[in-house]
């Protein structure tokens, strides 16, 4: 019975995996630091299959370089001992519920996460620190190997403690903060569905850098537009100008995929009448105009056209400047014989318009969205409304985070992430437009446990961390929101499942025979950690199989043993220290997709082999692990 991984995937290991199907002649051997053979990458060669000269040497190219760029890089890539443990006590509606609230550093929430929603997410949007001088940055020191660094994620749980102020007296401001979001951007575009985008705000501070990391993650051709945030009236402790605006970056997954939302635009003007259809219309004209509309900018659509007497009219913009028309000759001659082009008398001769025809009861006219967006309420009020002061310093306005879920056009089933949560302004607006349209849109949001100043109005209010005064308001919010739902009341999600990044539920992860002495062997005796119940265990085994780790779980007994069942079956687990050979026949009988033991719950190798044995037999298509 082959084992579970119990680790995030390997993201370097599964790249060479791809290296390897489409360059083998690439791959190689290499020695690890503990002396044991691996593979490897030769990138010389790589970088020659991958030019159309002869590669020589390091080459000079336009791109993004900061001091630990590599080691950020690695960061991404690096596999964890980590795990999400469910907190039922903090969530909301917890069995029921679509939406996530994960609590911990969001570099591992989304290595955890690369499984489960793999191109699953609709619209990344995030808030990070604007990197003003007085933001506090992650921490993150990889400065060792692969295999190090993996084993002390399976031994420490870091959260809120490897938060530091990232003062302009540092000499590696710009590439600290460069280095904290740089992997992190990498590792969100995974979950990117191909019609995905992320947006991502951010002040003057970083602007130029973010975009150039930005490019460099999504790609330049990915870009989408930066959109202008009218602040009001601007902030009057500005240095030199007060500043009355913040941006927005946008980017798609794959451009070509993506489609932006558009407004309703209101039907106006069409005050004539269609004799032959009797359709409301009015009329625009047909020559070009703005930019781009003289012959020099596109002759080819600089022709002749016969007026109602019978002359040849050229699409002037006065009697000595030559314009052009907006239609193709082949579109102009079909819109002529289909009687879409109406000609008016004026004082200088004959003048051609298009007929626009109003919208048909079933139609909506659009337009699209604006890339200035117009001051969009008090975040601070809508804060201090909920949770009674000024907890949270600059929080975003639900009208805003509103607003750019329409801009990206997110469907009503479709899926919000934001990594750098806060005070949870993005759950609050996910849940507002499901009230507003119907919709099930669900969110996912990760703060770390950011202690708060001891002396804030946050602190006396009796909050401790960043993320708990995200969840609170989550909360108000959901209530609220459900309280004025009205019949929406009974399908509306307000709950949320609440998870904590933690280290692995496995006692003896990746320890080695050195590590180890005598009196310590009994203790290895038990393979989960004392703290751990069989659902922390059954999360586990969810983000290592890739299953939506909000999918409802249902708890019974199968004779005297504890069972969980994810989704109707898609996964059966039992964690019992002793498992019967009855209960490994009742599973099997119920043919789940999947089925998982605790290793040490079958009192011997005899008993494993047979249990394989009765599932080979009775259900062959279940997958069986044990961890």
């Amino acid at each position: 019975m082959d084992k579970l991984r119990m680790t995030s995937l390997d993201l370097a290991a599964a790249n060479i995996d791809k290296l390897a199907e489409i360059f083998p002649s690439v791959i190689t051997e290499s020695i690890d630091p503990d002396g044991n053979p691996m593979r490897a990458v030769n990138f010389d060669l790589l970088r020659q299959e991958l030019s159309d000269h002869l590669v020589e040497g390091p080459q000079e190219r336009y791109q993004l370089d900061w001091p630990g760029k590599r080691a950020a890089a690695f960061a991404a890539n690096a596999p964890i001992a980590k795990t999400l443990r469910p907190v039922r006590e903090e969530s909301v509606d917890f069995d029921t519920t679509k939406n996530l609230f994960i609590e911990g550093d969001n570099l591992d929430a989304l290595k955890l996460l690369q499984e489960s929603y793999l191109g699953k997410v609709k619209l990344i949007y995030i808030d990070p620190p604007y990197n003003t001088g007085n933001d506090f940055v992650y921490e993150d020191d990889f400065a060792e190997t692969r295999a190090d660094y993996l084993a002390r994620s399976g031994q420490k749980s870091q959260t809120g403690e490897r938060l530091v102020a990232n003062t302009e007296s540092n000499g590696r401001f710009h590439s600290d903060w460069l280095s904290m979001m740089y992997p992190r951007l990498r590792l969100a575009r995974n979950l990117l569905q191909d019609d995905g985008s992320i947006a991502v705000s951010i002040s003057d501070h970083e602007n130029a850098q973010l975009r150039k990391a930005l490019d460099e993650t999504f790609g330049a051709s990915n870009f989408v537009a930066q959109l202008v945030v009218r602040t009001t009236g601007g902030r009057q402790d500005s240095r030199h100008f007060a500043t009355a605006q913040e941006y927005v970056l946008v980017y798609a997954r794959l451009i070509d995929k993506f489609q932006a939302g558009r407004l309703e635009k209101e039907a106006t003007g069409f005050t004539r009448t269609d004799p032959s259809s009797g359709r409301s219309y009015k009329t625009q004209l047909l020559r070009k105009w703005g930019d781009n509309s003289l012959r020099s900018d596109r002759p080819n659509l600089y022709y002749a056209i016969q007026d109602p007497d019978g002359n040849d009219y050229f699409p002037m913009v006065d009697a000595k400047t030559e314009g052009c028309w907006r239609w193709s000759r082949e579109r102009m001659t079909e819109a002529i014989a289909s009687g879409l082009v109406e000609w008016s008398k004026a004082s200088g001769g004959w003048v051609p318009y298009e007929k626009v025809f109003a919208p048909s009861d079933d139609e909506v006219l659009t337009r699209p969205f604006s890339t200035i967006i117009e001051s969009t309420g008090s975040g601070a009020a809508t804060i201090k409304r909920l949770l009674g002061s000024k907890v949270f310093s600059y929080p975003k306005s639900v009208e805003l985070i509103r607003h750019l879920i329409s801009m990206a056009n997110v469907g009503p089933h479709e899926t919000v992430l934001d990594f750098f949560a806060g005070s949870g302004t993005t759950a609050h607006a996910v849940m507002e437009l499901n009230k507003a349209d119907g919709g099930s849109r669900t969110f996912i949001c990760i703060q770390v446990a950011e202690a708060v100043e001891p002396q804030s109005e946050a602190a006396r209010a009796g909050f401790k961390s960043i993320a708990a005064i995200g969840r609170e308001r989550i909360r108000r919010a959901g209530a609220e929101i459900r309280a004025d739902a009205g019949l929406l009341d009974k399908t509306l999600d307000t709950g949320f499942r609440s998870l904590r990044v933690d280290t692995t539920n496995m006692a003896h992860v990746l320890r080695t025979p050195d590590e180890t002495d005598q009196q310590q062997l009994t203790g290895l005796e038990d393979s989960v950690k004392a703290d751990r119940t069989d659902e922390d265990l059954l999360f586990q085994v969810m983000v290592e199989w890739g299953l939506d780790l909000s999918e409802p779980i249902a708890v019974e007994k199968v004779g005297s043993l504890r069972v969980l069942s994810v989704a109707d079956g898609a996964l059966i687990a039992c964690f019992a220290d002793e498992v019967t050979e009855a209960v490994v026949k009742e599973i099997a009988n119920r043919r789940p997709l999947r089925a998982v033991f605790l290793d040490a719950g079958f009192a011997s190798d005899a008993a494993r082999i047979n249990a394989e044995q009765i599932f080979r037999e009775v259900s062959p298509e279940t997958e069986v692990r044990a961890i």
